[in-house]
């Protein structure tokens, strides 16, 4: 299965400019960026964050993790945890766990963006399986998530 019709729709009604890209099955953002042979900085990981009883979706550049201090602040809330994957299963109908795009207006749900992300020509997203991504410039992404919260968030990985 491709990117889901859904997501599909939803680019073409907004008239994205995006590119589809297949490539080998993969999980992490790290292989996504060795399999595609580009900087991990320009893949955009979805996180799926319960703050405090709501969630959000939280894009974040490949090369980092999420800095829960600064997200809470950011964010406003007492407790950041990440989804279990049940909760994510009943939420993020046909698309996979793992590969959920980044477009949280699709499920009702609030967006946040590292702005690290932001700096960038292009970045590639989850396309709702894992082995199709989505190419698409950070101004075309803004444009599609109108309530897109942009801060500093993420934090280098500790190796």
């Amino acid at each position: 299965m491709p990117v889901p019709k859904r997501i599909i729709n939803f680019l073409e009604k907004n008239k994205a400019k995006y590119e589809i890209i297949k490539h080998r099955i993969v999980y992490t953002a790290y292989d996504k960026a060795a399999t595609l042979k580009v900087p991990q900085k320009i893949i955009g990981k979805t996180l799926i964050v319960k703050l405090d009883k709501n969630f959000a979706l939280v894009l974040i550049p490949g090369n980092k993790n999420l800095d829960k201090n600064k997200f809470k602040k950011l964010a406003k809330a007492k407790k950041v945890e990440f989804a279990s994957e049940k909760l994510m299963k009943n939420k993020f109908k046909g698309v996979k766990m793992g590969a959920i795009p980044p477009f949280g207006n699709l499920w009702h749900l609030p967006t946040f963006i590292d702005k690290s992300l932001l700096n960038q020509t292009k970045i590639i997203v989850n396309g709702g399986n894992y082995n199709w991504s989505i190419k698409i410039s950070p101004a075309t992404l803004k444009k599609l998530i109108p309530n897109l919260e942009i801060g500093n968030f993420s934090k280098s990985r500790s190796r």
